[in-house]
């Protein structure tokens, strides 16, 4: 069988990763967290006290620390070089600055160009917000998942309280009104839905069913699963 690149891109918990976990499993595909790396770096940031501003600080960091996934009995760990940060990357002082971070141009280069050498020969699901339009532009697959605010603000404080992380479903709310803000306006790749790409509404919607939405497009497309 051809061996693709799906690239699953999306604003903050449109179901992106979860989705991406189960579709590259069932394929037996690498799975690439983007935004994970993102967070990693933010992490790094903080515990180092580099300013969110330092753009070469930040680079220096990623050059520093590499940042690499582990597959384990609970799921993908997250890794700096040799730290586990799966948890620490998902608490709200991570979350609040990400963005941020995110929007330097010399940041995305350095992890962009790592993303593309995960992804170039294929058997990759890939899950972030420009994937189809800046890191896979030509992944043979491309899915643009939303969902409602509201929906994304409860998806986020269910997963907290799960993770026992200090949440608030109010501020959660207006933190991811200003993160969509902030991604889809910022100068370098910002969140957009490719011209290729297939969107699908996760509101309302099972992950089951989110599943397989996607395996459809994939059939559609002529992949075979």
């Amino acid at each position: 069988m051809t061996r693709i690149s799906i690239a699953i891109d999306g604003p903050a918990s449109s179901g992106k990763s979860t989705v991406a976990k189960i579709i590259a499993n069932e394929l037996n595909y690498i799975y690439t967290d983007t935004g994970a790396m993102y967070r990693a770096v933010t992490y790094l940031a903080i515990e180092h006290q580099i300013s969110f501003a330092d753009e070469a600080g930040l680079v220096d960091l990623i050059n520093q620390y590499p940042i690499s996934f582990m597959q384990q009995a609970d799921g993908q760990h997250v890794f700096v070089a040799k730290k586990d940060v799966t948890s620490e990357i998902r608490q709200p002082n991570v979350t609040k600055a990400v963005s941020e971070v995110a929007a330097h141009s010399r940041v995305r280069e350095a992890l962009v160009a790592i993303q593309r050498k995960i992804g170039e020969n294929g058997g990759v699901v890939m899950d972030g917000r420009d994937i189809g339009t800046s890191v896979l532009p030509k992944a043979e697959v491309k899915i643009f998942l939303v969902a409602s605010v509201t929906e994304r603000a409860e998806r986020r404080y269910k997963e907290n309280l799960e993770k026992n992380i200090p949440t608030d479903l109010v501020t959660l709310t207006k933190e991811i009104q200003e993160r969509d803000r902030y991604d889809s306006t910022r100068k370098i790749s910002p969140l957009r839905q490719a011209s290729d790409a297939i969107r699908i509404d996760t509101t309302g919607r099972s992950i089951p069913e989110v599943v397989e939405a996607i395996k459809e497009v994939i059939r559609e497309k002529g992949y075979s699963l």
